[in-house]
């Protein structure tokens, strides 16, 4: 009997000692004052991000066989800056108003004022003589009813014109006749410039296109001089032919 009762002192001390470790585990009893946990309050963390393979260069394809690739090719054709000059006006508000008739081309205008030389005259002339010869010789000849004038300062003081002509055929004619009058008259060219104003203003052409050619052709056709060139602004000026 008192082996048994020791065994049953000994088994009930492991018991004991060690006995949650043979009884399941204790299961959470929630009581009706306690409330469950709501759906959104049962928030996860973020989700690991999942690398995307990193995208690989697109390269140009090449056109399948028997078909043409279409190349864009870039304008050729670049319109320019032109310096147009047109002449001659006898005043500047002709030339303003031959601009306005062009239809006003370009972005700037220009008038400019200008001393031009013209061909020369052929001169029918008597020589300069001393004072009181050339006197009676005017006075005979305005006697006889001869055209002419005494020319009273200059290089050519004491001479007496007899006539100017642009023809040289004219002058000429003229010329013999006065020698049949036995006139000591020569013949000589007479200098001579004179003030007019040209039409300078800029305008954007195509060059290789035929443009410049056609403009300036029509532009031949109603003035006297006609220039087209390439510039950068009316304030060049640009060089006489």
């Amino acid at each position: 009997m008192r082996w048994f009762a020791l065994v049953l002192l000994l088994v009930n001390t492991v018991l004991w000692l060690y006995g949650d470790g043979f009884v399941p585990n204790r299961i959470a009893i929630v009581s009706e004052q306690q409330t469950l946990p709501r759906v959104a309050d049962l928030r996860t963390g973020p989700a690991p991000r999942r690398e995307q393979p990193a995208a690989e260069p697109m390269l140009p394809s090449e056109p399948a066989l028997g078909q043409v690739e279409l190349v864009v090719a870039p304008s050729g054709s670049v319109s320019e800056l032109y310096c147009v000059r047109l002449g001659w006006f006898e005043s500047a508000d002709a030339a303003h108003d031959a601009y306005l008739s062009l239809g006003s081309p370009g972005k700037a205008h220009e008038i400019r004022k200008e001393e031009r030389e013209l061909s020369p005259l052929h001169w029918v002339i008597i020589p300069p003589q001393p004072d009181d010869r050339a006197m009676a010789l005017f006075r005979d000849l305005q006697r006889r009813g001869i055209d002419s004038y005494l020319i009273r300062g200059g290089e050519n003081r004491n001479a007496i014109s007899l006539g100017l002509f642009e023809s040289r055929k004219a002058a000429e004619t003229v010329l013999e006749e006065k020698k049949r009058q036995n006139l000591n008259a020569i013949l000589a060219n007479f200098p001579r410039n004179q003030i007019s104003y040209a039409l300078v203003f800029e305008d954007e052409l195509m060059p290789d296109t035929g443009a410049v050619e056609a403009i300036e052709s029509d532009y031949a056709s109603n003035f006297d001089l006609v220039e087209i060139r390439r510039c950068q602004s009316v304030a060049t000026v640009p060089e006489n032919p």
